[in-house]
């Protein structure tokens, strides 16, 4: 084969240009720390790491989700903690508005004390979140769940629960609705008595107790004493039938009559004494703690002094309270069992994110990362064979038969 000089020249050019770019190649990678610098270096490869990488932005975003949901439902941790505390006071004071040496001034002063309280539980109600909006009131965010009225509060928030995503396969509530904190709370039965005729003494009425919640019917009764005040009868009066008839009575005596009420009545009585009973039966799951304390404030700022039925009413009244209270404070410490579990789980699901970003990261790193001490010694041998096709050229291109003439 005949070899032309231009041939020679053609050739080492390229093979030059050839090792220059294959050193050039490796500068890059060093200083990029990157084995791929473009798909073409290794089309798999490059392939999963782009899978890999787009994994591992999803798990960032889940993580910065899972924070927003952990500001979140701290933010009514805070609050619901208050507003345990609050609930446990006004036990408390519904305890001492029940001392017998108090009179109706002293318990005046405990619910001008559980006015206040009522306030810090509709300002709590009424929480903001850093952003402005409403913490409890759904989908709302920019509506003020909870208005004042004379007999409690209103709930103008809906039922929405907001949810986000922490997980690929987990959305997770982020708020509990005004709802499902203030107003869903079991009712208790209740009672009250309006005796007539014979009834002169506070004494003659007591020891009132709701036995069954359940059964309780609120329709309105009357217990007429007949002839002799020997007997008595109960009527429902709201169906206009007859409950038990003829009875007969020693004092004490006590009365079962009723669906789910319990009380007792003494003293010597005549025909036609007659003891009225309003029932209220058990609201079951929508009883408002709003109207649970304001129920409680009217209770204390009603007068007891000088009538029959005054103490009675007292006593059913802070037997209501005490009910609905606990019933409020068994349903708040659930809302607030279920937010503890939400930020257990995020801790859960940030220990998991935590060790999939390492994965993730040591997936990139075999995929894409160099090798250093590979790299190395490659430029070292590139620079070498460059310098040798360099010095092979000068001595090629250099040949003539003009030098031998």
């Amino acid at each position: 084969m005949r070899i032309s000089t231009n041939m020679i020249f053609d050739s080492g050019v390229a093979r030059i240009s050839d090792q220059q770019a294959a050193l050039l190649k490796t500068q890059q990678q060093i200083s990029a720390n990157r084995r791929i610098l473009s798909p073409s270096d290794d089309p798999i490869a490059a392939a999963r790491a782009l899978n890999v990488t787009q994994n591992q932005s999803l798990n960032t975003q889940y993580g910065d989700n899972r924070t927003q949901a952990k500001n979140a439902l701290n933010l009514e941790e805070n609050a619901l903690q208050t507003l345990t505390t609050q609930i446990q006071n006004l036990q408390s004071l519904v305890v001492e508005a029940g001392n017998a040496a108090f009179d109706d001034n002293q318990r005046s002063y405990i619910a001008t004390e559980i006015r206040g309280s009522l306030q810090e539980i509709l300002g709590l109600a009424n929480t903001r979140d850093s952003d402005g909006n409403y913490l409890f009131s759904g989908f709302q965010l920019s509506t003020q769940p909870f208005n004042a009225t004379s007999t409690g509060a209103t709930y103008a928030g809906d039922q929405g629960v907001r949810k986000i995503q922490v997980d690929s396969l987990r959305q997770m509530e982020i708020n509990d609705t005004g709802y499902s904190v203030f107003e869903n709370n079991a009712g208790s039965a209740t009672f009250s008595v309006s005796p007539s005729g014979g009834f002169t003494n506070a004494a003659d009425i007591s020891s009132p107790l709701v036995t069954d919640h359940t059964v309780v019917t609120g329709h309105q009764y009357q217990v007429v004493f007949g002839a002799g005040g020997t007997t008595y009868s109960v009527n429902d009066v709201t169906t206009g039938t007859a409950v038990a008839t003829n009875v007969a009575y020693t004092s004490p005596q006590s009365m079962t009559s009723i669906p789910g009420i319990k009380f007792s009545f003494s003293g010597t009585h005549a025909a036609g004494d007659t003891v009225t009973v309003n029932t209220t039966a058990a609201k079951g799951g929508n009883q408002s703690l709003f109207s649970t304390v304001t129920d409680l404030i009217n209770v204390l700022e009603t007068k007891t002094s000088g009538t029959v039925s005054g103490k009675f009413n007292l006593t059913e009244g802070l037997a209501a309270a005490s009910s609905n209270l606990a019933s409020s404070l068994d349903n708040v410490l659930t809302v607030r069992a279920s937010v503890g579990a939400r930020l257990k789980e995020i801790d859960s699901l940030d220990s998991a994110g935590e060790d999939k970003d390492l994965q993730y990261s040591a997936v990139l790193s075999d995929l894409q990362d160099l090798d250093y001490a590979k790299a190395a010694s490659d430029l070292t041998f590139q620079k070498m064979v460059l310098e040798a096709a360099q010095q092979s050229f000068v001595k090629l291109s250099g040949m003539s038969l003009f030098n031998y003439l």
